[in-house]
């Protein structure tokens, strides 16, 4: 015969007691969770037990198990565990609610339980409003911009959502907590605040929770210009293309092209390229465009162009035996610098000259010197030839040194003397010879006297001679008459004869006396000698 549920006036009794008993607060709390088994325990009674049935305490009491095995349970899903304790499986938040444990052992007794059931947090989401997201998923915002943030999770009861958030290498922090849903706006966002960001969303009742860590970038384009320049690799002598963009986060991204023609050379995060001379020429151009996540759409560009050495020097130096020499030698136009070299001889060009106490070689910027001390003609006179060398090309240029004795100044300097002394004795000898009385004017006045000059003039002598010569022409106009013809060629001979008479005249300068007197004798010598001349001409036959 099968099985009788209770009857209608022993639940409504029981219904009754059990009104009372949860007033009384009597009852105990078990927590579960969706899905999952739950165990209710009859009392907290060890030893024999009684008869055990349970019921559901809703609007009316409903029948759910019994030990007695006559009477169903109402649902699969229970069961009895230790003749006493109700065993629930997958629990459904329908279960929750109010459960009786009934025991008759020689007395009747009660006890209650309330079953709440939990549910999640499920889908946790996590949104963050940010510049842009990477390949990888992680998230990225610009310096100095705004960002919001929020989180959402589904739960029974609702959950408490709580924001932590932990820097690189520093101890996580807690931002704070909401319910249901928790939101927050971060205002000028900088580095510092570069990290991860945790959404933590827990339950109330079952203290389960769910959370969501999302790793957000705070990057910031370079501040400061673009820079590239070439420089001569030290090992592999390379040409050596650098790019810089400094200041920025993260790193930008390069892209080295030849100029004209747009040719890639290269692209890294570093900005080097490695050059060998095949790829390079004189005046060639090269190109760097610096590209950054959040900087210019453009980005920023800057240009190189290199160029090969160009050498000046003078082509020929002398040095004295024992004395000492600079050679200098001053490139321009080369870039990147140029490396300069020092060789000797053109016949063993590449003996490079190595700095000692005979070669002293200093290098200021792009000018070398070359010293060479204690010139020795054997060993030092010859071809030097200082060469420039970078990576574009290599340009040489060729120095003769001539090593000669030394000058005997002394000797040189005593014989420009002697040569002086002489042209000067040789000068005041033919100014004594062609002009003494311009001689002894220049002793007088060396000698400080007095200037005052004194002219004489002598005139008696001659009134004689022309008297004398006024005769003799008559007397000669009276024979040309007769011979005219005969003696015209020699008439022009005797009157050039006849008025060839000297005046003479002494000047006495200075008022010396004594030279008047002297000049005074010396003119009546001379006019005694002229007269006796024109007598004798005059007794001459015509």
């Amino acid at each position: 015969m099968a099985a009788r549920a209770p009857e209608p006036q022993v639940l409504l009794c029981l219904g009754a007691l059990l009104a009372r008993w949860v007033a009384a607060g009597l009852e105990a709390v078990v927590i579960g969770e969706v899905h999952e088994n739950i165990t209710l325990h009859c009392g907290n009674i060890s030893g024999t037990r009684g008869p055990v049935t349970w019921y559901r305490n809703d609007l009316e009491p409903a029948f759910l198990l019994s030990s007695n095995s006559s009477l169903l349970p109402a649902n699969p899903r229970f069961s009895l565990v230790n003749a006493s304790s109700l065993h629930i499986e997958a629990l459904s938040l329908q279960d929750e609610g109010n459960y009786t444990c009934w025991e008759v052992l020689n007395e009747t007794r009660w006890f209650q339980v309330w079953l709440q059931v939990a549910s999640g947090p499920y889908q946790v989401e996590v949104n963050i409003s940010t510049t842009g997201k990477l390949p990888n998923g992680t998230l990225y915002t610009t310096k100095g911009s705004q960002v919001d943030f929020s989180c959402t999770s589904s739960a029974r009861p609702p959950p408490m959502v709580e924001w932590w958030f932990q820097a690189p290498e520093s101890r996580i922090e807690f931002f704070g907590s909401n319910l249901t849903v928790s939101c927050f706006t971060l205002l000028l966002m900088s580095r510092n605040l570069q990290g991860n960001y945790t959404c933590l969303a827990r339950n109330t009742l079952s203290r389960r929770h769910r959370k969501v860590t999302t790793e957000l970038l705070v990057y910031s384009p370079p501040p400061s210009d673009l820079e590239c320049w070439a420089e001569t690799s030290p090992r592999l002598f390379m040409l050596k293309l650098t790019c810089r963009w400094d200041g920025g986060y993260p790193d930008p991204n390069f892209l080295w092209t030849e100029e004209p023609g747009g040719v890639v050379v290269g692209t890294s995060k570093l900005g080097v390229e490695m050059l060998n001379r095949s790829q390079l020429s004189d005046g060639k151009k090269f190109k760097c465009v610096g590209s950054h996540i959040v900087g210019p759409e453009s980005g920023a560009t800057c240009v190189v162009q290199i160029r090969s050495p160009s050498l000046l020097s003078e082509p020929m130096r002398t040095c004295f035996v024992g004395g000492s020499v600079t050679l200098t030698c001053q490139v321009s136009g080369a870039y990147p610098s140029a490396k300069i070299l020092w060789l000797r001889n053109l016949t063993q060009p590449e003996v490079v000259i190595q700095p000692s106490s005979h070669y002293l070689i200093t290098q200021n910027g792009q000018s070398s010197t070359l010293t060479i001390q204690n010139c020795s003609q054997d060993r030092d006179e010859g071809y030097y030839v200082c060469r420039a060398e970078n990576p574009v090309g290599v340009r040489e240029v060729d120095i003769w040194l001539s090593v000669k004795e030394p000058l005997n100044i002394v000797g040189i300097v005593g014989t420009i003397v002697s040569l002086l002394l002489l042209g000067l004795a040789i000068i005041s000898g033919l100014m004594l010879y062609y002009s003494p009385v311009f001689c002894w004017k220049l002793g007088n006045t060396i000698r400080g006297q007095d200037m005052g000059d004194v002219m004489v003039l002598v005139d008696e002598e001659e009134e004689e001679l022309e008297e004398e010569e006024d005769a003799a022409e008559e007397e000669e106009e009276e024979e040309e008459e007769e011979e005219e013809e005969a003696n015209e060629r020699e008439e022009l001979p005797k009157e050039i004869h006849k008025h060839g008479h000297i005046h003479r005249v002494t000047a006495l300068v200075n008022g010396n006396i004594d030279w008047m007197a002297n000049g005074l004798q010396a003119l009546q010598d001379d006019s005694s000698e002229q007269q006796s001349d024109i007598v004798q001409e005059e007794d001459r036959p015509v």
